[in-house]
């Protein structure tokens, strides 16, 4: 099999839609940097991909450290044979708690996966794609940026933020032939959610047109369309994958088990 011309790197990829976007960015043809922080997961990826005929190489990181952040983009391009042309910007810490029981470390918890890595990652690899004059990177936000989830004040804040840098680095990268673009998601029934919110995803999934929760892959086709040139004129856009939970009445009953402020 020849080396593959393009090197994707997707955080938060051991499992989950980063797993299935790496999946599918495998099979598309690119080379793909799987990272995250659990070392038997990451293998099974790598080996998936391996054994659907492609190509991948495991960097563990930890994205709450800020340098390893550093050490990740600096290994990726090596282990890539010296360019990353797709980020998938996934990998997030999920955090659901009513606002006066948010402390400061959990904010700086969330806001360093969910928001500064994917800041830091651009600034390490971004500029290298504008060099060569091309290059896609996806990030991936979610609805609650959109609207207000009673326990969801500071995840949701962190994925709006994200949607706004989106904006910007399109602005910044794409008149460079640097394409920026982010999913926002809605409720997804990945292993992880499935296993903590299994009632809430179903009452969700059946208040929405698509009448159900959406699937990890549903997902990773999307995000590995933003990689083709049939999305070469998308563009800062925040594209809702979210089976038409925004076009509808996007809240379910909150979870009888969260706390009320006064109580």
């Amino acid at each position: 099999m020849s080396a593959p011309s393009r090197a994707a790197l997707v955080t938060g990829s051991t499992d989950g839609i980063g797993r299935n976007a790496a999946l599918a960015l495998a099979r598309a043809g690119m080379f793909v940097v799987v990272t995250g922080r659990g070392e038997k997961q990451g293998k099974e990826t790598c080996e998936a991909i391996e054994a659907a005929g492609g190509s991948a190489a495991l960097v563990l990181a930890d994205l709450a450290d800020v340098n390893a952040v550093s050490r990740l983009a600096e290994v990726a391009v090596d282990t890539a044979g010296g360019h990353i042309d797709v980020l998938v910007n996934n990998a997030a810490v999920p955090y659901y708690a009513p606002t006066e029981k948010t402390s400061a470390s959990d904010f700086d918890a969330v806001i360093a996966v969910n928001l500064r890595a994917p800041l830091l990652l651009t600034g390490l690899l971004a500029p290298a794609m504008a060099r060569r004059g091309d290059g896609v990177i996806v990030n991936m936000t979610g609805t609650a940026a959109q609207f207000g989830v009673p326990g969801l004040s500071l995840f949701g804040a962190a994925k709006a933020a994200l949607g706004s840098m989106t904006r910007t680095w399109a602005a910044e990268y794409g008149r460079f032939g640097v394409r920026v673009n982010a999913i926002e998601l809605g409720a997804i029934r990945t292993p992880r959610a499935d296993a903590v919110a299994h009632d809430l995803l179903d009452a969700y999934g059946a208040a929405i047109p698509a009448g159900r929760p959406g699937d990890p892959d549903e997902v990773a086709q999307v995000i590995e369309f933003l990689t083709t040139p049939a999305a070469k004129y998308i563009q800062g856009a925040v594209l809702p994958v979210d089976g038409g939970m925004l076009v509808t009445s996007p809240t379910a009953p909150p979870p009888t088990e969260l706390p009320r402020p006064w109580e």
